[in-house]
């Protein structure tokens, strides 16, 4: 991610480079039609994961509101249906399926019209080439991590000391430094792993920043039916925003317990991801009042409002659904790999635009080092939240791949993402993550790395049961 003013059109042809004036529908040197939109990539997020349900009897065809808590029904809509194209249009407004707030009242069926707003875009690298590394909280800057796969561990000394991770050999001060070189120790939110059942997930600092702005949450809870509903949620904080690690920790813990208190109330999953980073937002928007104690090393930085991104995905009724806000993404890789993997997302970047808007092609717009200035985001500064949700019904087992930046950098395509991640992962999700954590680290670890693996499981043919036993 990146935090910058948008550049609203190209200063320069992708056919022949000459510079363009803004507003040109034509390359004035080579004719170029700067208006043309290609044709969508193979892994874009329209591509189909399943043959979706049409309204087979107990898929849940019928639209409904969620059950009440107790009558042990879940009556939810299937995924989209497939148009002329033979794609199915995954991308909904939340309030084009029937739901209830968080106080239980019905919503409107119709989203109110927003009216024209600013199109901001933000940037979280605050300069330099890629890789570089970045400053820490006192201006100085950092040394490259090592490698947390490599790394030695040794126990704890007695009487409570600790010892130093780069000599092994001084004490650690209660500031976190080592008596003896001077080396800061890790922090706790350096590297980060849970495993809840069969969902995992792994969060990683990199090898260049000097702390983790990402944060994560998984967690599992019941329907009002007894069906499982398996929950992970993967937030990236905005660097050139103040405190992005707290933007995200409280994104991905607020939206966690939104979704653990509207699921088992029967709300549609569509929904409930909706309402979720609606309450995340508004979570992240509640730093920007807390009064904050600036460093005095820090005074002659501007502060501003703490930012993220989030995405999040729920399996819960037979159904995958996904939302987000921002560039971190969500892939589908089979379990069965002869069959192709697809990206879910599409992300809110100024290169997403440019393809979408047809002035580039994927490969091009990625290349440009504007490619990743976001255009949504969650914080006091994004002007207007457009939640993303999207709905799927599966019709064979695979891994939902859920991860920030840091990780697809080195895994972009759906392809790539599929090859990066190791055969067993549908069984071994924690060891999946750790091996895609280590293949960005290996690419160079240039950010922050989180990824949350979701192994979704279709139910044998006869069994009767909508929902995935995952």
């Amino acid at each position: 991610m990146s935090q910058i003013h948008q550049q609203t059109s190209l200063s320069r042809c992708p056919g022949c480079e000459e510079p363009l004036e803004s507003g040109d529908l034509f390359c004035g040197a080579c004719g170029y039609d700067l208006s043309a939109v290609p044709p969508p990539p193979d892994d874009r997020p329209t591509m189909p994961i399943g043959v979706p349900v049409t309204g087979a009897p107990g898929a849940g065809a019928a639209p409904g509101a969620g059950a009440a808590p107790g009558t042990g029904a879940v009556d939810w809509p299937a995924a989209s249906e497939v148009d002329s194209s033979d794609r199915p249009a995954p991308l909904h407004r939340a309030a084009d399926l029937p739901g209830t707030d968080s106080g239980g009242k019905p919503l409107p069926t119709t989203a109110p019209d927003p009216g024209p707003s600013p199109d901001p875009v933000r940037h979280d690298v605050p300069g330099g080439p890629a890789g570089a590394a970045a400053p820490d909280d006192s201006g100085d800057f950092a040394l490259a991590a090592p490698d947390p796969r490599t790394a030695e561990h040794t126990a704890t000394p007695a009487a409570g000391t600790k010892l130093c991770v780069a000599c092994r050999s001084g004490r650690v001060d209660t500031d976190g430094y080592c008596e003896n070189c001077g080396h800061a120790q890790p922090r706790e939110r350096d590297h980060m792993e849970q495993e809840l059942g069969s969902v995992a997930a792994v969060s990683d600092r990199g090898l260049r920043h000097h702390r983790n702005e990402d944060s994560f949450a998984v967690s599992s809870t019941a329907l009002p039916d007894g069906s499982p509903a398996v929950v992970a949620i993967v937030c990236d904080g905005v660097s050139s925003a103040s405190r992005p690690d707290e933007a995200s920790a409280a994104a991905a813990s607020c939206a966690n317990e939104t979704l653990l208190e509207s699921l088992p109330r029967g709300t549609h999953p569509q929904q409930a991801m909706h309402d979720a980073i609606i309450a995340a937002s508004e979570a992240v928007n509640a730093l920007a009042q807390e009064p904050v104690r600036v460093p005095e090393h820090e005074t002659h930085r501007h502060q501003n409002a703490p930012a993220c991104t989030l995405v999040g995905a729920i399996m819960a009724g037979g159904l995958l659904v996904i939302g987000w806000v921002g560039d971190s993404r969500v892939y589908w890789v089979p379990d069965d790999r002869a069959n192709p993997p697809a990206r879910l997302t599409e992300d809110d970047s100024w290169a997403a635009q440019m393809v979408a808007a047809g002035l580039m092609n994927e490969a091009e717009a990625y290349a440009d080092e504007r490619a990743h200035a976001i255009t949504g985001w969650l914080g006091a500064d994004s002007y207007e939240l457009e939640p993303h949700t999207a709905s799927f019904k599966p019709d064979r087992p695979g891994l939902v791949v859920v991860c920030t930046d840091g990780l697809w950098n080195y895994a972009e395509s759906a392809a790539e993402m599929a090859a990066a991640v190791p055969p067993d992962a549908y069984a071994r999700p924690l060891h999946g993550a750790q091996v895609l954590v280590g293949h960005a680290l290996d690419g160079g670890g240039h950010d922050n790395i989180t990824v949350a693996l979701l192994p979704f499981a279709v139910p044998p043919q006869g069994e009767g049961s909508a929902h995935s036993t995952a």
